[in-house]
Formats: C-alpha cells, structure tokens, sequence
C-alpha cells in the first residue's frame, strides 16, 4: 500500500513537471512565432520599398543621362537588400541572416541618399509629378519599416527575455530556442530614413 502511494506520488510529480516544461516550451514556441511574424511585417514593408526604387530610378533616367553610375549603384544595392531580406524571412533568427540585411539596409540607404543629393541638381526631375509621388510613397514606405522593424524589436525582446529566465534558459538550449537578433542600426548616421524630399 505505501509503495503505491510513493508510486502514485512520483507519478504525479513527474505528470505535473511534464506539464510544466510543455508550459515553458508552449510559451517560447508562442513568443517565437510572434517574432517572425513581426519580420514578416517588415519583409512587407521592404518588399514595397524595393518595389518603388526600380521605378524612382526609371524616372530619375530620363533626366540624370550623366549620372548613369548614382544609378546603376541604386539598382545594385537594391538587389543586394532584397536577396538578404529573403534570406532573413526564411529564417529570422539567423543572427548573421540579420546582419547581412542590416548591412545591406545600410548601403541602400547610402545609394539612395546619394542619388537624392544628385537628383536635386535637376529642377526639372525635382518637378516632375511622377517623381514626386514616388518619393512621396518612399517616405511613407520608410515611416512604416520603422514601426515595423519597432514592432519587431519588441517581440524580439520578449522572446529573448522569456528564454533568458529561469528555468526556461535551463530548457530553451535542450529545444533550440537560439537567441534572436534585433533589428537594429549601428552606425548613428544610418538612423534616419533617406530624406527623399524634393521641395
């Protein structure tokens, strides 16, 4: 009678540490999921920006013939965000994944940065109405990865808070729940969207 009560006990104890664990896992896969949706979000938001710079440059062509290098660098950095934004969106919490769109980020926000100091040196691009309403949804584009990428570094830190804790750090290894990495700018001067104003 005692042995089935001990039995019954360490049954109990085992059901009930099961549960916990599968509660801890349960939570992390949870914050997990909420994080790549939030990239999902960005990845959105990107793919509308790398949609419109084909056509900003389009536009920009027929008044910039000098300028073909300013460009052609705008088109390559373009490219170069948008590969490593779909090598981030199969998996967000590839650390180096992040960093490689971070860089990218970085240098499209450069050519395009350049290509406005160019584009200013043409009144008549600087009036054209097409111009104008593309860098117009640019700008809004770029107001919108902010909030995104916002939205994004707060479910990063939650999940990356919830499996630092105790116990679930003690856990988070054993089920691969690897850190996430947040979506951030290094460099100060990279802070601020692209001013693509034309006024």
């Amino acid at each position: 009678m005692l042995i089935l009560i001990v039995l019954g006990v360490i049954a109990a104890v085992l059901v009930i540490a099961a549960l916990w664990i599968a509660g801890i896992y349960n939570a992390l896969v949870g914050l997990r999921n909420r994080f790549k949706n939030a990239f999902a979000q960005i990845e959105v938001q990107l793919k509308r920006r790398y949609d419109l710079i084909p056509n900003l440059v389009e536009t920009a062509k027929g008044y910039m013939k000098h300028e073909s290098s300013t460009l052609e660098a705008v088109i390559k950095a373009r490219n170069i965000a948008a590969a490593a934004a779909s090598a981030v969106a199969t998996n967000p919490a590839d650390a180096n994944a992040m960093k490689g769109l971070l860089s990218a980020e970085a240098g499209l926000g450069g050519a395009l940065s350049r290509l406005m100091v160019v584009s200013e040196q043409y009144p008549d691009l600087k009036a054209n109405q097409n111009m104008m309403q593309l860098t117009e949804e640019l700008t809004s584009t770029e107001n919108k990865v902010g909030f995104a990428r916002q939205a994004y570094n707060d479910a990063v830190m939650a999940y990356n808070t919830a499996r630092e804790i105790f116990p679930n750090v003690v856990f988070a290894g054993m089920f691969g729940f690897l850190p996430a990495e947040l979506f951030k700018i290094e460099d100060p001067t990279e802070r601020n969207a692209p001013k693509v104003s034309f006024n």
